[in-house]
């Protein structure tokens, strides 16, 4: 029998650690080559990795919830080839959900003493020496464990079981609105109830077996009651339309959230825009009731039957030609080179409020596509942003940004840039309101648009002119044409 480690990937992009949110495997189950076992997320994306080689789970080397540099063994694995920390023959490097994975170097056992180890990911070093791990009492394992790579300590083995809903109920009594038991969650709702200042005893469960899931946290953080008692008198805290302090779930004055994952790339990022790139902002208001009658006619065209369109699509489609006309929109400021690069393609960023926060997934080549597949582009972006799956090479390499704070009901806003980029697009919400045509006043569709500009690169006359032209199609669509 010989034990194999898998020791977390470099997930690329300058990320040196992931939180595990969910294993898909236990103790004693079987899995197969690339069978999906884990899932992570890092301060990008969440990631499903697969088990490079096939063979029994021997143990669950980290918990739900915890966060892990990458290197860090995290599942051992018994190949079942028999014989003392066999050697395992490497597949092809293949790529699953944006991580790089060489199955060789995933950490598992070498040969021999005096065999050296071949480093294929970053953190990984060559090991002169082997031996065998005793078992350590209480843990289910019936191997002995490969040692550990110097650079990577091996963790004691942690034998994770799925409890059955009867031994939740034996082991501890469910929560109770006096806080008289233990309440039963994993790991990740017990850290995200803490970050929240949640007092998880106040929680009533709905999981089987009365485990508090993550909604069960969120709804009782914003005081909505779900028909039962979270609060504390069952009798005048119950039923539908009760709303509990959203700010006192805990006795707490403050609630203290840790700034990690993505808020913390996103603050970072926008410090540094902001801090180096001089931004300038204007704005105009136009009026787009050609736009959204073009809308309503996509909508009813066959060829757009199965895809979202909305007024976005075709701004996007605007903010592509007028890019085409003023191409000095859709550079980028090289400090060290002292150049400006000027793009001849136009990898269009749409920032997307996510449960994770604020992501900014680019479409490659926007410019070079029709309309129905941009729309059928952004669709899949969105969807894929919302799930919080976006990968780190889906949110790089963007040229110029569209931000739509419409769909929150705002005007307009000044926005930061993305970092590295010259341009962003503010898209307001589009109203009716009276507005003079042709000397008569008239309810028409207007929207605000707002540009926000890197000085170094967009001088005020440049910005203006694009700005101008990404309204004079909204305002009639048809300008596209001459334009095109």
């Amino acid at each position: 029998m010989a034990i194999k480690h898998f020791n977390l990937p470099d997930p690329g992009e300058g990320l040196v650690e992931a939180e595990v949110v969910t294993w898909k495997v236990k103790v004693g189950d079987t899995v197969k080559v690339n069978d999906i076992f884990v899932e992570i997320e890092t301060a990008k994306s969440l990631v499903e990795l697969p088990v490079p080689y096939a063979g029994t789970v021997t143990a669950l080397l980290v918990s739900e919830g915890d966060t892990v540099e990458v290197g860090t063994p995290i599942i051992s694995i018994d190949d079942g080839l028999g014989g003392q920390d066999a050697p395992v023959v490497a597949p092809p490097i293949t790529t699953v959900a944006g991580i790089s994975n060489a199955s060789a170097s995933a950490g598992e056992a070498e040969t021999g003493a005096g065999e050296e180890r071949v480093a294929n990911l970053v953190g990984y070093g060559p090991r002169a020496t082997s031996g065998k791990r005793r078992a350590r009492k209480g843990v289910n394992t019936t191997a002995p464990v490969a040692a550990p790579v110097a650079q990577a300590p091996v963790p004691e083995p942690v034998v994770v079981r799925p409890p059955s809903a009867s031994e939740l109920l034996a082991a501890e009594p469910l929560a109770t609105p006096a806080g008289g038991g233990k309440a039963l969650a994993k790991p990740p709702v017990r850290k995200f109830a803490k970050d929240l200042g949640v007092d998880l005893a106040s929680v009533l469960g709905s999981g089987p077996g009365g485990i508090v899931t993550r909604a069960d946290v969120e709804a009782y953080a914003a005081g909505v009651a779900s028909g039962r008692a979270n609060g504390a008198d069952g009798a005048t805290a119950s039923g539908p339309g009760y709303v509990a302090p959203l700010f006192a779930v805990s006795g707490e004055r403050e609630t203290r959230i840790p700034i990690k994952g993505v808020r913390k790339v996103t603050a970072q990022a926008m410090v540094s825009s902001a801090f180096t790139a001089p931004h300038v902002t204007e704005f105009i208001t136009v009026d787009v009731t050609r736009t959204m009658k073009l809308v309503d006619r996509l909508r009813e065209d066959r060829e757009f039957r199965d895809v979202k369109v909305s007024p976005l699509l075709v701004v996007a489609k605007a903010l592509i030609i007028a890019s085409r006309r003023h191409p000095g929109i859709n550079a980028t400021w090289d400090e060290a080179a002292q150049e400006i690069v000027v793009k001849n393609y136009v990898n269009l960023g749409i920032a997307a409020a996510t449960p994770r926060g604020l992501m900014v997934p680019n479409i490659k080549d926007a410019d070079q596509m029709s309309l129905r597949q941009l729309a059928d582009a952004m669709t899949n972006l969105i969807s894929i942003a919302r799930d919080g799956k976006t990968q780190p090479a889906e949110m790089s390499g963007g040229s110029i940004t569209i931000t739509n704070v419409g769909v929150f009901g705002v005007d307009t806003g000044t926005p930061i840039l993305n970092s590295g980029e010259a341009a962003i697009l503010c898209f307001g919400a589009i109203r009716q309101m009276p507005w003079v045509v042709r000397g008569k006043i008239k309810a028409r569709w207007v929207t605000q648009l707002g540009l926000s500009f890197d000085h170094r690169l967009v001088n005020g006359d440049l910005g203006s002119r694009f700005l101008a032209d990404v309204a004079a199609i909204l305002h009639d669509p048809a300008q596209a044409l001459v334009w095109s």
